[in-house]
């Protein structure tokens, strides 16, 4: 997982007409050459503020984090590279949650490395004519193996082809053979293109030794070792890095730990639990970061409804005023808001994404502020386009209630029952308590930012981004209102039980052909799927060249590399051939198999095996078999017929386990402090950093938790620091 946030400052070269002072730019965050996200456009600047969070999975190996700073150029097809910042990832460790300065380097195609090879090589000794071994010459043998982790180019694998050459002194005898090195490169063979280099790496012959084969797997360097003058000052980034990896054992490791969260709602007062618990000490350290896995956790275990019930209820007891009704960042806001994330983007997608899709191809203006106004702006013009905008949006909104996710609007039908228990004399309040959820912390949040529910692929250009802004404060504006409009709105998700869910989402993909399976059938097509159906168009807007029922798909899953030698791609099993996809990046690929596994999650007939790879040349290229009908090989990923997702809840557990470890000293502050409460029978001065209600209880399940963490650290120990390969993944 990665937190990221950035500024920065000086950028471009320290002088001379290439300086970016006229030059609007942004920055990306790649998966080794693999760009996963991008900050918005910030106009002319030198030092710009992107203040922007990134988190999200990493869903495949990786070896370096990199960070490129681009400016956006009026004149020129492709944007200009300013410098980057890249992190390996056995270095990420030295930077985690700390803000760091980095300096730009220079963005030099023969830097661009990444992968490794595994060569065998062996010294001979020459043997003449007369069959007379030769003194002053050698035989030096190297066998290219294998190569893993090369990058895409142009979206596509690699055609590698390697040289061999040996480097060292112009004369050179047997004795000084020491000073040779094997220098062994690796290109991309372009074909009409010029061909690409992919990397390199240097080995003494110091190393080998006669009638000893060497067989080992080097890292691929820069071009000359990265050796290289001193660059310009391009300028630096100022980065805040958090990465975790999570070493999960056997899942009977964690059954103490997960038993004890499951609890959690039953536990009286829910202060006591031990998932209030982990957000009070955790609090102070990452924030309320550490409920999420204990959100995914619950929602996992159909448990997450009574703990939302109970946190908001505790909350309630200390709001002391109707209007401030859950507008702080709590324990109970913050669950609630992870529940509407993982839950509501497909409710997002349907009611935003079509008026967010027209507002960035219109992209009329929308500037109201007098001092924002450009030349030849007119303010009444601008004024009605952000009302027809405003009105889309809310329209959407209001009658968006039957796409609601059902889980979200047992919580909402909880709320409003705790809010007018708390306020009876305030007829409003079982509406504001809604709303202060709904509008103020989903929908305006997603218009302001859409890239962040995957709404759109990147941020907005400046002047979209201004609209979305004006946008985003007025639908705040209407939420907090007491307006019929809203009112309805909430009371509608208030009452719906029965609820369809409705996904619709267009993203431009590469798709199977329904012609003879093969590297020629892929082209660029215009993927769309509903929740009644799924289709491919030639380009957005054209008719459908297919379309597959959303009730005739058997399984979404992911396809092996190998199948058609591309990365990223997935398959669509259905009632005919497999539809194959190849997505953008990895993290797109995940988002299209969430979704789709979504839509089609109650599927009568749904496969429980499936072919990891394709059918090709009359047999499964999986597990051999020669009949296309005989069933899959390896079993299907889990789907659940209810919102409940596709959760590793071991990996949940063990997230729970790294956050709690981490704030062990905390927690016995806490035991402190419940020993002390129940000595001097009242609030003692340590007391006021915990929410402590009845501190026996609270005691009694820091120490079972204490047990439970001792004896999950014992498994850890046991098992020891699993440690890669050198030079491998």
């Amino acid at each position: 997982m990665l937190f990221l946030a950035g500024e920065a400052k000086n950028l471009g070269p320290s002088s001379g007409p290439n300086r970016l002072r006229d030059l609007c730019t942004f920055c990306t965050i790649s998966l080794d050459q693999e760009e996963v996200y991008r900050t918005k456009v910030y106009e002319k600047s030198v030092s710009p503020f992107y203040g922007e969070d990134f988190y999200f999975e990493i869903p495949r190996p990786f070896q370096c984090l990199s960070f490129y700073v681009y400016a956006k150029s009026m004149f020129q097809i492709r944007d200009l590279p300013v410098g980057k910042v890249a992190i390996r990832k056995e270095d990420l460790y030295k930077y985690c949650g700390k803000e760091n300065w980095f300096q730009l380097q220079p963005v030099d195609p023969h830097s661009e490395v990444q992968g490794k090879v595994h060569l065998e090589m062996k010294l001979n000794e020459l043997i003449t004519e007369n069959g007379s071994i030769c003194q002053q010459h050698l035989c030096v043998c190297c066998r290219i193996i294998a190569c893993q982790g090369l990058p895409l180019i142009s979206g596509q694998n690699c055609d590698p082809y390697a040289t061999v050459t040996l480097v060292g002194p112009a004369r050179w005898v047997y004795k000084h053979y020491d000073v040779i090195l094997m220098v062994v490169e690796l290109w991309n063979n372009g074909n009409l293109a010029q061909d690409v280099f992919l990397g390199e790496t240097r080995v003494s012959v110091k190393i080998l030794r006669n009638d000893h084969i060497h067989r080992a797997w080097y890292l691929l360097q820069p071009k000359g070792n990265g050796t290289k003058s001193k660059p310009d000052d391009l300028g630096s980034l100022r980065l805040k890095v958090t990465y975790t990896e999570d070493n999960v054992l056997p899942s009977a490791c964690y059954t103490a730990l997960r038993n004890l969260m499951l609890k959690s709602p039953d536990v009286k007062p829910i202060s006591a639990s031990a998932a209030h618990v982990l957000g009070d000490i955790c609090r102070e350290s990452v924030g309320y970061e550490a409920l999420l896995p204990v959100v995914r956790l619950l929602l996992h275990h159909n448990r997450l409804l009574p703990f939302l019930t109970s946190v908001a209820a505790l909350e309630l007891e200390n709001t002391q005023e109707a209007n401030t009704i859950f507008r702080g960042n709590s324990l109970a806001t913050r669950c609630i808001d992870d529940m509407m994330k993982i839950v509501g983007r497909s409710y997002l997608t349907v009611t935003l994404k079509p008026v967010l899709n027209e507002i960035f191809e219109s992209n009329k203006t929308c500037e109201i502020d007098p001092v924002k106004l450009k030349e030849g702006d007119n303010v009444e013009v601008n004024k009605e386009n952000l009302q027809g905008y405003v009105q889309k949006v809310f329209t959407s909104i209001t009658q968006s209630s039957s796409s609601c996710s059902p889980l979200m609007c047992d919580v909402f039908r909880s709320l409003r029952q705790l809010a007018s228990k708390r306020f009876p004399a305030d007829p409003h309040v079982q509406y504001s308590a809604v709303s202060s959820f709904i509008f103020l912390r989903f929908f305006a949040v997603a218009v302001l930012s859409p890239h962040t529910f995957q709404l759109r692929a990147h941020h907005p250009e400046p002047e979209i981004s201004r609209t979305l802004t004006l946008i985003s404060k007025t639908i705040q504006s209407l939420g907090s209102w007491g307006s019929l409009s809203k009112n309805k709105l909430v009371r509608q998700l208030l009452t719906v039980r029965c609820v369809h869910m409705i996904f619709n989402r267009e993203v431009h993909k590469r798709a199977q052909g329904r012609k003879r399976i093969g590297q020629k059938n892929f082209k660029k097509r215009w993927l769309r799927v509903t929740n009644q159906e799924l289709s491919y168009h030639k380009q957005k807007g054209k008719e459908a060249l297919c379309v597959i029922p959303v009730k005739n798909i058997l399984s979404v899953e992911k396809l092996e590399e190998s199948a058609f030698n591309r990365k990223n791609m997935f398959q669509v099993i259905h009632s005919e051939k497999p539809l194959y996809v190849q997505a953008g990046n990895c993290v797109e690929t995940n988002s299209w198999i969430e979704v789709l596994s979504q839509v089609s999650r109650c599927n009568p007939g749904r496969l429980s095996t499936f072919h990891p790879s394709a059918y090709v040349g009359g047999f499964w290229l999986c597990c051999k078999e020669t009949n296309e009908s005989t069933p899959g090989c390896k079993p299907c990923t889990a789907t659940l017929a209810n919102i409940q997702l596709d959760i590793d809840c071991d990996r949940e557990t063990e997230r729970i386990f790294s956050f709690f470890s981490s704030s062990r000293s905390r927690l016995q502050k806490m035991e402190d402090a419940c020993a002390g409460m129940s000595v001097y029978l009242g609030q003692q001065e340590d007391c006021s950093a915990f929410t402590i209600q009845d501190p026996k209880e609270t005691f009694r399940t820091i120490k079972e938790l204490g047990e439970v963490l001792d004896d999950l650290q014992a498994h850890h120990d046991l098992k020891g620091a699993l440690t890669d390969e050198p030079g491998t993944m």
